[in-house]
């Protein structure tokens, strides 16, 4: 009974000794007073702020490239078309571009026109703009960008996909064995090329549009107009008027006559026609009429009758 209750008597002490290490080790523990956490962690805000200053700035993630369709139009008036187209061409070839369509028109023997449409490339394209406008008098002057970024992308990345398709088909056409898997395939393979050559030419058309500018120039000469003074008509002039006058008025008879002439002829002719057919019917006179009234008349005064063979 002795050695359990010296055993019992042990274990209440150890237990005590412990309680009492547990509770000094709780209150070591326990948080600071506001004021030293606020002091703390103003502290650890600086510390974090020099960090960041002290690690070199992040690189920017790089942006893509724009592409831009840019075309412009521009009337010139200049004193020599010729010699200002000329002067454009050189101008276009000497900024690495070219000459994509050309016209010149003579308008009523005055002035000449002349119409030109250059491709330049698009780091050259404000600079050869100026020069272009600079050449003469500037008429007017319309220039467009259009943005098309998202449509050579979405392009691009077609093109891709489709590319990578027409592999795949193709590789399944290298491991085909049955015919029936032969045919389906190369129908596949026919309808996805197809549709990468499409894509391939919208691509490159893309490319040729963003990559040279387009510049129409219309170049234009002032219309020459003739002032003719206007003097008092002498002599020759009223004599050249009144010929010119009796030519027309002669044209005109003539003309009249001419368009008169059927008529007249066909009048003639049924004339002569009522004639022939009248003048038999109309009676005629006999011969004693004519010299009836010399007979019944008889001799008149101081006439001598002309002695018969019965008065000798």
């Amino acid at each position: 009974m002795r050695a359990r209750r010296t055993v019992a008597a042990l274990f209440l002490t150890a237990s005590l000794a412990l309680a009492g290490c547990s509770g000094g080790a709780d209150d070591k523990s326990a948080p600071k007073p506001a004021a030293e956490g606020a002091a703390g962690s103003g502290y650890a805000a600086d510390k974090d702020s020099g960090a960041r200053q002290a690690q070199p700035n992040q690189p920017k993630q790089p942006l893509l490239p724009a592409h831009i369709i840019r075309t412009a139009v521009l009337e010139v008036e200049v004193k020599d078309a010729p010699k200002a187209l000329a002067a454009a061409r050189r101008t276009a070839e000497n900024a690495g571009g070219h000459v994509a369509n050309e016209s010149t028109e003579r308008i009523d023997d005055t002035h000449v026109t002349s119409r030109v449409v250059l491709r330049v490339p698009q780091e050259k394209y404000d600079e050869v703009l100026a020069e272009l406008a600079g050449a003469g008098k500037l008429l007017s002057r319309k220039a467009d960008a259009k943005d098309v970024t998202d449509q050579v992308v979405d392009v691009e990345s077609r093109t891709a996909t489709q590319r990578a398709s027409v592999n795949r088909v193709r590789a399944l056409m290298d491991r085909a064995v049955k015919l029936s898997d032969v045919v389906t395939l190369e129908g596949q393979l026919s309808s996805r090329q197809a549709e990468l050559e499409s894509l391939l030419a919208q691509q490159a058309a893309l490319k040729d549009r963003t990559t040279l500018a387009t510049i129409t120039l219309s170049l234009s000469e002032p219309e020459k107009q003739e002032h003719k003074e206007d003097d008092d008509p002498g002599f020759l002039d009223a004599l050249g008027g009144g010929w010119d006058a009796l030519v027309a008025t002669g044209g005109w008879i003539a003309v009249v006559v001419g368009a008169v002439a059927p008529f007249a002829a066909v009048v003639a002719v049924l004339y002569a026609l009522w004639r022939w057919v009248r003048r038999p019917r109309l009676p005629r006179r006999p011969a004693t009429e004519a010299t009836a009234p010399a007979t019944a008349t008889g001799p008149g005064p101081g006439h001598t009758p002309y002695p018969g063979p019965d008065q000798d």
